[in-house]
């Protein structure tokens, strides 16, 4: 039983994923993936490229090149070790492939490999991977407004996220702090995301740093009265973010979520809201309650 659970779960959500999977990004990604194992089997092609096996044939592997496969895909495990969405396993799964590929092809004809390297360079730079674009309850800030939403009203709890569009790890977490919104968001406890790849000021401002080397993307502060309580991940002497996962069970327990929505239900009543006009969770064991799309309008992106 325990295997059969995640199978249907996998095969009831099976159209999504090929929906998914179908994307331009994912499609150009699949088929580099494969390129070497494409120009190492076609017949014809084939043919003409050298070979390091005893037995001359240059239409299948040698020793070598089953050795890098082999060393790659055993970095992809341990690199999806710590992935916690599908987008964040496809997406090493995709990464580690081009990588094998590069070195595959640079060791089999500088030329094949001076080729590819071309075409991976122009797809990072024309495709991008497919932005989240599903439900959310979500205030979009920009450097005008996010000091003045934060201290607007002092009784309200922020959780907002610092992300910039090129990081993947900020695309991966997407959907998770999107769900979260939808479970937690009522008047007194409120999502909110800034784009700090795009306002500059506002990284230097709240001590974010952008840079890939100090993965502090995406960064998750709680504020309360326009001041910030706490922050994930933490950051050493150094500028470099503590290794910290960001998944929806370790975000409900380092910010408290439980506790902060059912203070905040306090100010739902002093405000003049109901309790179901806003996402949120069971008194028991913190279950979730599921509320009516129309009850819940999305905010916009462009909101800011």
């Amino acid at each position: 039983m325990a295997l059969l659970t995640p199978l249907f779960a996998f095969l009831y959500h099976l159209p999504q994923v090929y929906k998914w999977l179908l994307k331009p990004y994912y499609v150009a990604s699949f088929f580099m993936s494969l390129a070497f194992l494409a120009v190492r089997k076609t017949p014809g092609v084939c043919d003409h490229l050298s070979s390091q096996r005893e037995d001359g044939n240059s239409c299948d592997f040698d020793w070598r090149e089953l050795e890098i496969l082999m060393f790659l895909s055993a970095i992809v495990m341990m690199k999806n070790r710590r992935a916690i969405t599908l987008e964040q396993h496809i997406g090493n799964l995709f990464m580690f492939s081009k990588v094998a590929n590069v070195i595959l092809f640079f060791r089999l004809d500088i030329r094949l490999g001076i080729l590819y390297l071309t075409l991976c360079v122009v797809f990072v730079m024309t495709c991008k991977p497919p932005i989240y674009m599903g439900p959310e309850y979500i205030k979009y800030f920009s450097d005008k407004t996010i000091d003045e939403e934060l201290q607007r009203d002092t009784r309200i709890t922020w959780i907002v996220e610092f992300y910039a569009n090129w990081s993947s790890d900020c695309q991966s977490f997407a959907p998770v702090f999107a769900d979260l919104s939808l479970k937690y968001n009522c008047a007194g406890l409120r999502f909110g995301k800034v784009d700090i790849g795009r306002y500059g000021e506002v990284s230097q401002k709240y001590k974010v740093s952008t840079s890939p080397l100090a993965k502090q993307l995406p960064s998750l502060l709680l504020f309360q009265g326009g001041r910030e309580l706490m922050r994930r991940p933490m950051v050493d002497k150094k500028g470099r973010a503590v290794s910290w996962t960001f998944n929806e069970e370790n975000i409900i327990r380092e910010f408290n979520l439980n506790e902060l929505f059912h203070k905040s239900k306090k100010l739902n009543k002093s405000l003049g809201f109901k309790e179901n006009d806003f996402q949120g969770v069971e008194d028991n064991e913190g279950l979730y309650q599921e509320t009516d799309e129309a009850d819940q309008p999305k905010e916009s992106k462009k909101d800011q």
